[in-house]
């Protein structure tokens, strides 16, 4: 099951050679979506990041957005889309190409886009120095570029043209230092048969292109807009959606990378109907003179013929029980799955067999087929679903039996010393057993030593990590120094919110000769636990070929990067507007907020993360059309309304506001017991606008003029930590888990009414406001409440201070691990500022030179600093 599974792209950390092929989605470009383009005109942004979603969910890996249109501001449409995307996990997990004609949509593109992303293009048709010129400006932001076979004569429609403009414009990148690997060369994909002598050999001179620049420019992408090759049949999408196929059967092993189309519409290869593929094949290899006319005539007999699909869907079933099956795995149909695994599961002793007899032998159809090239990515993501949906069908009939089963292997998992979230390793935990592998959970807060030593005593076959902080990254680095030392051998398995394969790959596998191996997140976990156990030796050889590419990348990239000396970022900070009058609150000093019911806050609960926490992606309340996650809210509502009738559960709260002023990038207030100080970070990597602010949060706070900050911490308490507990000790996880995602959102909930209470009532700089739950959402509001550990500030030792200001542990019982965790797990603390250009922002890598500086103000050593900010330094 794994093995096939691996195949969807979306489970397995190794890319295989074959599946090399990259979906770009096209369905984000108002020139090629008409729905699009009406709903960015009315400005609907939530239904436009539908169609974004469904692209991702349907197999794309790389979503193209391009905003041109006369009639549209694509410059703010552009911004306003990628903020918007930013904000949307499930839609963000892929990179954004930015696709545009118009040079100021592309730069506004580029300040907005996180991550990496794609820039869709630059040409010569304008001359060599706005190439130059233009590629510098996307090499700055570290981005890859989109390279059109355009020169200063015109669009390349030969072979020769092609061959001339590509490899000029290779020579010229090349000598500005453009990184190879970041160029994707689109060779024009014009349309086929479209009765013009010009058009014949369409085709044949893409595919003949992209072999050539795969034999001389090596380590650079070929792309290419595959809807065009079907633009004449326009209407007919049987014809267009073989036509694609048949494309792309034969150009992919010829060197093409990457595609723009719509990946829902795609056909197996083989089952286009081999009269119609013969004929595509004539002409797209230009084979005789008649081949355009055959092509029209078959379209022609054709029209209409996809009203017809459903109707011959329903005959597949009338199959034999396998052969249903295998046809729903190799469709991606999961409608009748469930019902036809009961009818299997009665023909087998052990549910186990069922996975490894009737659905493997499906999945090793859908294996060959995209081996050989004859399915594509999209279709086989479909395809995993469904198998995923028979197995997690049989999950329980397999836990049953789970005592006569064959353990595949012993692992060990714990949440790193100062750490104490683990619900993200719970569920791993539960995903691996269902897999029948036998879990050793030591729990929270685990030091290195007791990790080490019991997985030796156990002989574990693997050891996984989890953290949520950013200083259990360290702690995880601490356990792969020890192993070193005592020379074992025993795989890591890396995950947690804060993780990700560059530190896994820079910091962790690097002191430790073994395996390191990052899971992104719980779904993967079995592939990728499989994988490693089966072929330790292979699945380690791709490993270090992987983990070599990114730290060579991480260090290009670092090379690439400049940064402002401390003096010099601090001269471009933001300046407070001079006749600028701070708010006075109506409330200072310290307050609490005890006993706080939960049909105050419940109205506040965002519940999209809610169904992140269990891998279903989503916005609610959209996402309630998931069966699975509509049973989830059901059973989450059910507690939640127990909770609130029987009273038992209530949220606490303690807040403070004072007078303040900043200093630097301090900000120094005024408590009760004197002057205290919050230390801020300050933003030092060089931007490309002169006028650029280098942000820290001080800035947000009045130099001259008196001026307040606020801080609180709330808690959703101990009850919910109890209650998981104890339903785990009961073997009850679902349960477990469900009241730890339960209190998070709770929690939240608790920070978000209490921040408006702060705008609209204690300080009352918004009195005004009136928003929607979604608009809070959205931080719609005026001001902010950043967290110490977050980007804008990521050190979490400034906790300390406003534990101590606010007497948290006294007050409300939250109390501090020595990595600066909260306890009870469900609690919240940070900052509030109310000046109107208050925003959150992203500190990124700072220099040393900040580093002795903040060391010095907080009066530590610079390498007890350096700990404390590991995963900010760029050094």
């Amino acid at each position: 099951m794994e093995k096939y599974l691996q195949l969807s792209g979306l489970e397995s950390l190794i890319v295989r050679p074959e599946s090399n092929f990259i979906n770009i989605g096209e369905r984000t470009n108002v020139a090629g979506s008409r729905r699009f383009l009406r709903l960015i005109k009315e400005k609907n942004y939530q239904e436009a990041l539908d169609i974004a979603r469904k692209q991702v969910n349907g197999g794309a890996q790389i979503l193209d957005i391009n905003m041109d249109d006369g009639l549209l501001n694509g410059v703010e449409a552009m911004q306003e889309f990628l903020l918007l995307i930013a904000s949307e996990p499930d839609i963000a997990r892929v990179p954004i190409m930015i696709d545009s004609s118009k040079w100021e949509i592309i730069e506004a593109g580029l300040k907005c886009a996180q991550g990496k992303c794609v820039v869709n293009s630059i040409s010569l048709k304008s001359g060599e120095e706005q190439f130059v010129e233009q590629a510098k400006y996307i090499q700055h932001f570290g981005a890859a570029v989109v390279v059109m076979a355009f020169d200063e004569k015109g669009q390349a429609d030969t072979l020769a043209r092609r061959i001339e403009i590509i490899e000029r414009s290779a020579s010229i990148l090349d000598k500005i230092g453009f990184p190879p690997e970041d160029i994707i060369y689109d060779p024009n994909v014009f349309p086929i048969a479209t009765g013009l002598p010009e058009h014949q050999r369409s085709g044949i001179d893409f595919i003949e292109t992209c072999k050539w620049i795969q034999k001389n420019l090596p380590y650079s992408n070929v792309c290419g807009g595959i809807s065009n090759i079907s633009f004449s049949f326009r209407g007919n999408n049987f014809i267009r959606e073989a036509i694609h196929s048949a494309f792309l059967y034969h150009a992919i092993p010829n060197g093409l990378t990457m595609g723009i189309v719509n990946p829902n519409q795609l056909e197996v290869y083989d089952e286009i109907p081999k009269d119609l593929r013969d004929i595509i094949e004539e002409v797209i290899f230009n084979k005789n003179e008649v081949a355009s006319e055959k092509l029209i005539e078959y379209a022609e007999k054709t029209q209409g013929i996809t009203s017809n699909k459903e109707e011959k869907t329903e005959a597949w079933r009338a199959f034999e029980l396998e052969k249903r099956i295998e046809f729903a795995l190799v469709k991606g149909i999961d409608t009748y799955i469930v019902e036809d695994i009961e009818e299997i599961r009665t023909s087998f002793e052990n549910p186990v067999e069922i996975i490894e007899g009737p659905l493997m032998a499906g999945m090793s159809v859908v294996g060959d087929y995209f081996g050989s090239g004859k399915m594509f990515l999209p279709q086989v993501v479909k395809s995993a679903r469904v198998m995923k949906k028979a197995v997690a069908y049989l999950e329980p009939f397999i836990e049953a039996s789970k005592s006569e089963a064959h353990t595949k292997g012993k692992i060990l998992l714990a949440t790193v010393k100062g750490d104490v979230h683990d619900i993200g390793k719970n569920i791993v935990s539960v995903v691996l057993a269902c897999n029948s592998y036998e879990i050793i959970d030591l729990g929270i807060m685990v030091s290195e030593e007791t990790i080490v030593n019991k997985a030796i005593e156990e002989g574990v076959d693997a050891i996984g990590l989890s953290g949520l902080i950013t200083p259990s990254l360290e702690e995880m680095v601490t356990v792969a120094k020890l192993l070193e030392e005592k020379g074992q051998n025993i795989p890591l398995l890396i995950g947690g919110a804060t993780t990700s394969i560059t530190h896994t790959a820079v910091k962790i596998d690097t002191v430790y000769n073994c395996p390191v191996v990052y899971i992104p997140d719980a779904s993967k976990a079995v592939t990728i636990v499989s994988e490693l156990l089966q072929d330790k030796s292979q699945f380690e050889n791709h490993l270090n070929q992987k983990y070599e590419e990114i730290r060579v990348g991480y260090q290009r990239k670092n090379e690439q990067k400049t940064f402002l000396n401390i003096a010099d970022a601090r001269a471009h900070k933001f300046q407070i507007a001079h006749d600028y009058a701070p708010a006075i609150p109506r409330l200072q000093g310290v307050h609490e907020e005890q006993n706080i019911p939960l049909d105050f806050i419940e109205k506040y609960i965002d519940w999209s993360p809610f169904f992140w926490t269990w891998g279903i992606k989503g916005m609610y309340p959209k996402v309630l059309k998931n069966p699975e996650a509509q049973n989830l809210f059901d059973e989450a509502q059910k507690i939640l309304k127990q909770l609130v009738d029987g009273k038992k559960v209530r949220t606490r709260g303690v807040w403070g506001i004072f007078p303040a002023k900043s200093e630097e990038d301090d900000i120094v207030f005024e408590t009760n017991k004197g002057s205290r100080r919050f230390l801020t970070l300050r933003q030092q990597e060089q931007k490309t606008s002169k006028k650029a602010h280098y942000w820290a949060l001080s800035d947000f706070v009045h130099q001259k003029k008196q001026d307040y900050v606020g801080c609180f911490a709330v808690t959703a308490g101990a009850y919910f930590d109890e209650k998981a507990e104890h339903y785990k000790k009961i073997g009850d996880d679902y349960q477990s888990m469900m009241h730890l995602a339960l209190a998070d959102r709770l929690a939240e909930a608790t920070a978000e009414w209490l921040h408006e209470k702060i705008r609209k009532e204690y300080w009352a700089y918004a009195e005004e406001e009136s928003l929607e739950n979604k608009d809070l959402i959205q931080e719609k509001y005026q001001g902010i409440r950043p967290a110490p550990g977050y980007p804008a500030c990521p050190d979490h030792l400034e906790k300390d201070a406003i534990f101590e200001v606010l007497e948290v542990s006294k007050r409300i019982g939250i109390e501090l691990t020595e990595n600066k965790a909260m306890t009870p797990l469900a609690s919240i603390s940070g900052y509030y500022f109310a000046h109107p250009e208050a925003q959150y922002f992203g500190l990124g890598k700072i220099g040393k030179d900040q580093v002795e500086d903040y060391a010095k103000r907080k009066g530590m050593s610079i390498k007890e600093a350096e700990k404390w900010l590991a995963t900010s330094l760029n050094y």
